[in-house]
């Protein structure tokens, strides 16, 4: 094979998943390269992964920027046709659910170039999230369904996709996790600052449904503000929530409170740092509900509904919503000794991105010899 397989990244969820993919075929020699389509494009926001992750520099930069979601989703697919035909890849790779991922897809498909999507068949059924579109979407053109768990598998095939495009492998970030997590804690970041282990909570939240509307993020605040004054909050500020906060009296106040370690968002390592050592996890992320439940820390995720019901069912997961009063009592709980305890599930292992490798090259085998 002498065109590399591309895989596709655009922002920071989707470097913890393309790393050990790299990394797995770059261990059996086959040509392998990283398109960077710019979705997230400071440092902070983007190079610095690549640094923490050990990744290479990207075979190609788009530097797409910012934008509204046709206007970034368009310039992507206007910048990877060109990528493609240039490279003639023999397999696109697509990772997660953001509009880098959606565009690359449907970029390929549209040119005949075949189309894995790893992490598919993810659902929250929640249409007002741009994610749940961009996943229904990918996996409608994909070609290869690689998938974290079994529910990935039930969706799919409930949505009429065939059982030979369906492989579950498990979940590549969590090889991420377990790669670099010896790292992440010999830096000691709680350490620094004045932190003890086991005696924090983390915080994330970023997602427009939590912040732009000015009733929810206050709600929200509010129990955060209270959930402080039992335990230091440490919040690594998406650069929107922030602007949010300035505009809201609480945000100022929540900016004010005493037992709040607000910082600007975080390498992958030095998050890790924190969050490996937290007594509990606030987020509206997806990635954290999976990587909280692989360490076995509590997680409340601030969101009505999950794409990663696994979390819940088999892991340490609670959604919680927006609902101050459940916030405050399951945080209760939790420092109480009384928080939900879990397991890892299946396939999360750390091997995954070693069966996603696996995945690809059968297909493509089969690909030949049908010629």
């Amino acid at each position: 094979m002498s065109n590399p397989i591309l895989t596709i990244v655009g922002a920071r969820p989707n470097f913890m998943k393309a790393a050990p993919v790299h990394r797995a075929f770059e261990a059996r020699n086959i040509p392998h390269e990283i398109i960077h389509t710019g979705q997230h494009y400071d440092d902070v926001m983007s190079k610095v992964f690549f640094e923490d992750l050990g990744m290479p520099k990207p075979s190609v930069y788009m530097g797409v920027g910012s934008g509204s979601h046709a206007v970034q989703t368009a310039n992507v697919m206007i910048g990877l046709e060109k990528v493609f035909e240039e490279k003639k890849p023999p397999m696109v790779n697509v990772v997660g659910d953001v509009n880098s991922t959606l565009a690359a897809a449907i970029v390929a498909a549209k040119l005949h170039i075949p189309v894995s999507h790893i992490e598919a068949g993810l659902r929250s059924r929640d249409w007002d999230m741009p994610e749940e579109v961009n996943r229904v979407v990918t996996d409608s053109v994909a070609d290869l369904l690689l998938t974290p768990s079994p529910d990935g598998d039930e969706n799919l095939k409930a949505e009429g996709k065939k059982d030979s495009s369906i492989v579950c492998v498990g979940n590549v970030m969590i090889d991420t996790l377990f790669m670099n997590l010896p790292k992440a804690k010999a830096i000691d970041v709680p350490a620094r600052m004045g932190l003890e282990h086991g005696n924090y909570a983390m915080l994330t939240m970023h997602r427009p449904s939590n912040v732009d509307v000015q009733e929810t993020f206050e709600r929200l605040l509010g129990a955060l503000l209270d959930i402080q004054e039992k335990i230091p909050l440490v919040f690594p500020v998406h650069p929107r929530t922030r602007a949010r906060m300035k505009a809201f009296d609480i945000g100022q106040r929540f900016e004010k409170a005493g037992n709040i370690h607000l910082c600007e968002p975080l390498g992958y390592l030095e998050f890790m740092s924190l969050t490996s050592r937290a007594k509990l996890v606030l987020t509206d992320s997806g990635g954290l509900q999976e990587e909280t439940t692989a360490l076995g820390i509590p997680c409340l995720t601030l969101r009505e509904n999950t794409e990663r019901p696994i979390t819940v069912d088999e892991g340490t997961n609670i959604v919680v919503g927006t609902d101050d009063v459940r916030i405050r009592a399951e945080t209760d709980k939790i420092l109480a000794g009384e928080g939900k305890t879990g397991r890892a599930p299946a396939l999360w292992d750390g091997k995954a991105s070693e069966r996603i490798v696996d995945a690809v090259m059968a297909f493509l085998d089969r690909r030949r010899a049908s010629r």
